[in-house]
Order: C-alpha cells, then sequence, then structure tokens
C-alpha cells in the first residue's frame, strides 16, 4: 500500500517476506526480552546505498552550516547506560528529542554529518542511524492524489436505494464491502465493545466528523511528528483535508450507526487517532511510528491499523547500519505493544507482487530524496512494519472475492484478506456501482478509496469484534481466531483478469492456506457468532 495514495499501484507498494517463515529474523543485536524471540541473519547482499549515504546528503546541502537530520540510537534500558549513552549524544553534538527507555531507544537531532558514525562507536549503543537522508525541513503541506468524492446526486440515489432495501445508514446501500465480510448481519449481533479501541497509525483523523465523533478516542490520541507524543487538543487531526487517508480508514473501522451516512465493520467499537505523517512531504518516518506505538501501548489499546510503510527505505537492508537502525527501533516499539496487549494490523502493499519472491527491484528508496535502483531479495531486506514478528498482513478482495487486481501476495506472507475494492474487475451491483470502498472524509464528506490500505482496516475492524467477544485474549490469540473465522475460497483455477491469456499472478497453496487470501476472508459474522 502506499500510505500517500491508496488509488495507485506503485513499487512502493510492495511488502516482503521470508521463504520458509513469514517474519523476520533480525539481523540486529538481541536486547531486551522483546527482541529475544528473534534470531539472526547473514548480512543481505543488497545494492544499497552506501552507509554514509545520509551524512553525504548532509554534507552535500553546504558547506558553512549543515542541517540537521533525524537518527534512532538503540541501547540497553538500564538507567546508567541510557544516561552514558545519552552523554556520548551530546559530545557527538546531538540534541535528544525523546528518549523512550522502556524500549532503549532514542531520538535524535543533530547537525553533525559524522554524527551516526561517531555515536556507533560509543560504549552501550547496539545500533543507530538517519531515519531519512534529506535534511529537516519546515512545515508544508502534502497531496495525497485525488479521490472520487460522493456527490450529492450520488448521495440522494444511494440514500433512495438504501431505504428501499431497509439498510440502517443512508449510504448503505453504496458498501458492499459489508455484506461481503457480513458485517451489516454482524452489528445486529454485538456491534463491538466501547472498552475496544483501534488506533488509526496514520495522516490524522477527522473527529469532528458527525459518522467518527461518536465513536472517537481523544484520551488515545496524539500526534507523533517528529518522535514525541503531542496530545493537545485537536493534534490528532489531519493537517488539510488532502491528507484524507486517516479519517477513510477510521471510517472503514468504525463509522457510528447513527442514521448519518455509512457504517463501519464494528460500529460500536472505539478509534483513535495517532499521526504520524510528516506535515511537509506525508512521509512515515520511523521515529514517528516509534512514538505511536510506545503510545499506543501505554494508552491501553487494544488494535492498530498501520496502511503504510515506513520511510524512506522500501526495504531496510540489514548490512546497511542506517536501515538496520530503523528496523531495530521500530521492532522494539512494535513488540513493546504487542507485550502490553496491542494487536498490530497492516496491508500487504499494491503492486501485485509475489511478496515470496527471489528477488524484486526497488526504484523508489530512498522517497525523500534521489532514488537508487537495486535489486533486492525479499527475504534479507525488510519492509518496516509489516514483516515484524506477530504483526497481522491483509491482502485486498473485490466484490466477487477475488484478490484485488492490485494486491500484493505471497505464501507465507499473506495472514488474512479483506474487501479493499477493485474499480477495474470486480463491479457490484450497487446503486453507484463503484468497485471501490466508501469511507468518511475530513470536513463531513465522503469518497471512495481503493487499495490494501482499505483492507487492513476491514481487518482490524474485525478484530475489534473478535477482541470484544474475547475481551481477555492475548495479541496471539486473537490473531488465531481472526484466522479461525476467516473464509478461504482457495486458489483460482486461473487469474487472467484481463483476458489476455497471460495469468496476471500465481496463487500457490491450498484450500486452508494459499498466497492470494492467507487463511481466508475475514467474516464478521462469523467473529460475532
Amino acid at each position: 500500500m502506499d500510505h500517500r495514495s491508496s488509488e495507485r499501484p506503485s513499487t512502493a507498494s510492495s511488502h516482503r517476506s521470508r521463504r520458509s517463515r513469514r517474519r523476520l529474523a533480525l539481523a540486529v543485536p538481541v536486547v531486551l526480552s522483546l527482541t529475544a524471540s528473534l534470531g539472526f541473519l547473514p548480512a543481505a547482499a543488497s545494492a544499497a546505498p552506501p552507509a554514509d549515504s545520509a551524512r553525504q546528503a548532509a554534507r552535500a546541502t553546504g558547506t558553512a552550516e549543515a542541517p540537521s537530520l533525524a537518527y534512532v540510537v538503540n541501547t540497553r534500558t538500564d538507567h546508567r547506560t541510557i544516561a552514558s549513552v545519552q552523554r556520548a549524544i551530546a559530545e557527538a553534538d546531538g540534541s535528544v528529542v525523546a528518549t523512550y527507555r522502556q524500549i532503549g531507544v532514542i531520538v535524535v537531532h543533530s547537525a553533525n554529518p559524522d554524527f551516526g558514525a561517531e555515536i556507533r562507536k560509543a560504549r552501550g549503543v547496539q545500533s543507530a542511524g538517519a531515519t531519512r537522508t534529506a535534511p529537516l525541513t519546515a512545515a508544508g503541506t502534502t497531496d495525497q492524489g485525488a479521490a472520487e468524492v460522493l456527490t450529492a446526486e450520488q448521495a440522494a440515489r444511494t440514500a433512495k436505494a438504501s431505504k428501499a432495501a431497509g439498510a440502517g445508514e443512508p449510504l448503505e446501500a453504496d458498501q458492499w464491502d459489508l455484506r461481503a465480510i457480513g458485517a451489516d448481519k454482524a452489528a445486529k449481533i454485538n456491534p463491538g465493545s466501547s472498552r475496544v479501541t483501534v488506533a488509526v497509525i496514520d495522516t490524522g483523523v477527522d473527529d469532528t466528523h458527525p459518522d467518527l465523533a461518536p465513536n472517537f478516542s481523544a484520551a488515545q490520541s496524539a500526534n507523533c511528528v517528529g518522535g514525541k507524543a503531542d496530545t493537545s487538543e485537536g493534534a490528532w487531526r489531519p493537517y488539510t483535508a488532502d491528507d484524507y487517508h486517516g479519517t477513510h480508514v477510521a471510517g472503514e473501522i468504525a463509522a457510528a450507526r447513527n442514521g448519518i451516512g455509512v457504517a463501519g465493520v464494528a460500529p460500536g467499537v472505539k478509534v483513535s487517532s495517532i499521526k504520524v505523517s510528516d506535515p511537509d512531504n506525508g512521509l512515515f518516518y520511523p521515529e514517528n511510528v516509534v512514538c505511536a506505538f510506545v503510545f499506543a501501548a501505554d494508552h491501553g489499546v487494544e488494535i492498530t491499523n498501520n496502511s503504510y510503510y515506513v520511510d524512506p527505505w522500501l526495504y531496510n537492508c540489514m548490512d546497511d547500519p542506517d536501515q538496520r537502525a530503523i528496523v531495530d527501533a521500530v521492532n522494539r516499539a512494535q513488540l513493546y505493544a504487542q507485550r502490553k496487549g496491542t494487536l498490530h494490523l497492516a496491508s500487504a502493499g499494491n503492486s501485485n507482487h509475489d511478496l515470496d519472491s527471489d528477488a524484486i527491484v526497488d526504484d523508489s528508496s530512498p522517497d525523500d530524496s534521489t532514488p537508487v535502483t537495486r535489486t533486492i531479495d525479499p527475504h534479507e531486506c525488510f519492509d518496516v512494519p509489516t514483516q515484524l514478528p506477530g504483526i497481522v498482513t491483509v491482502s485486498a478482495t473485490g466484490v466477487d472475492k477475488e484478490k484485488s487486481y492490485y494486491s500484493s501476495y505471497g505464501k507465507g506472507v499473506v495472514d488474512v484478506a479483506a474487501p479493499g475494492g477493485d474499480a477495474r474487475y470486480q463491479i457490484p451491483d450497487t446503486p453507484s456501482k463503484n468497485g471501490r470502498i466508501l469511507s468518511t472524509m475530513p470536513n463531513n464528506a465522503y469518497a471512495w478509496l481503493q487499495g490494501t490500505s482499505m483492507a487492513s482496516p476491514h481487518a482490524a475492524g474485525v478484530a475489534a469484534l473478535l477482541k470484544s467477544e474475547h475481551p481477555w485474549a492475548s495479541p496471539a490469540t486473537l490473531q488465531r481466531l481472526l484466522k479461525a473465522q476467516a473464509d478461504n475460497p482457495g486458489c483460482p483455477a486461473s487469474y487472467d483478469q484481463d483476458g489476455d491469456g497471460t495469468q496476471d499472478a500465481g496463487c500457490e497453496g491450498g484450500k486452508r492456506v494459499n498466497g492470494f487470501y492467507g487463511h481466508g476472508i475475514v467474516d464478521a459474522l462469523r467473529a460475532v457468532k
């Protein structure tokens, strides 16, 4: 999934896997009990840019006064080691932005072009690296691409059809996705508990939207941009109406059944917003995501939805010290959240790639400066957070319950599938005949989007229903329940969607588990029964 545009398939959408085992074994020092379950990998044979790429970028911007870059510095969690590392950071001309003592991650800014190389030599530092390849810049606005906005004429036609069908919400007749997983029927049995919160780690959520306001949890919301949580009123909201991605995702999960607009998969649960998108370029930098996972864990969030990958690297190769440090830091944070009871779901990507392949060409990284084309082995260079241990990866389907044409896939990679939309080959018999997903937008609007970004929140909604039914379920148990209730159509006999005689993707596996659907398409009705 491309977190900046759910509509367009891109190389940046690809999510990766291990051949024999879906989750990566990190080639980083084993620290704390959080990473004790992870093994080691050999150095990745990647064509990654040089390890000092960030420092070269800093030097290139000027010689008189170097600009600041952001870094993550990873160490042990004891106070003595952290204090020692903080002194070393100061000596290397770095300033501490935030210290996450519970996971041993320190977010740092430094204008010293050699900061990374210097701090990695400091006693107690286990990994450290730049989280971007371009200097920190002033705030601006970001463009996420166009969405297909619902018009007044379409809304009136859909409302009429919804009323005739006895649907509870005015726009529900256009929500084929709810019916595809039985969410409309499930809501009559159990709409979800208000004691369960799904945090949308994304571009912000417009909690003033009438379909979101009834279920919004401000106490569990924050702005984590910069790596430090800001919980001031409204800090979690989108910068502009163009930053609509998170608001759309939130509606898919928990839009209220209140006679207004649309309904979410779990209309009785709470939804919160943890904003992590950079105001200047819309990117999701590692320190922001570290902050988000820790904040979610410390504020009692049961489930997080992650419709993004961590920038600036589409794949993080473990033989590059900057990328290695990114994987280490984000993994510590998400494992910390799991240990405190939080289940994470993430989207699989929009490239129609087999994520269990031997090689993938990455021509989009780093995406905050000049990309360098490299061929990587997706079993050795990792997508973050999707490939981290315990995270549920979700592929996308359309109204016919076939894999969406854009959705990435892979045996041993995808855990479950869910409606993400397919406006090209799977057109529903609805008033608007739109194969995308209709949901909430900023400023009280509604629009259609498609992508695995839309599939993940559908699965998150079903996970929230399961958590409502089984409040004491751990993240691991909840994941097992999510897989158990899924319905697997099995690999199709043919996947030639454009009819040109060539298979558009190859599905491996059987009826129980396969590369297109994982354990199957989530089923909200079965979840509440």
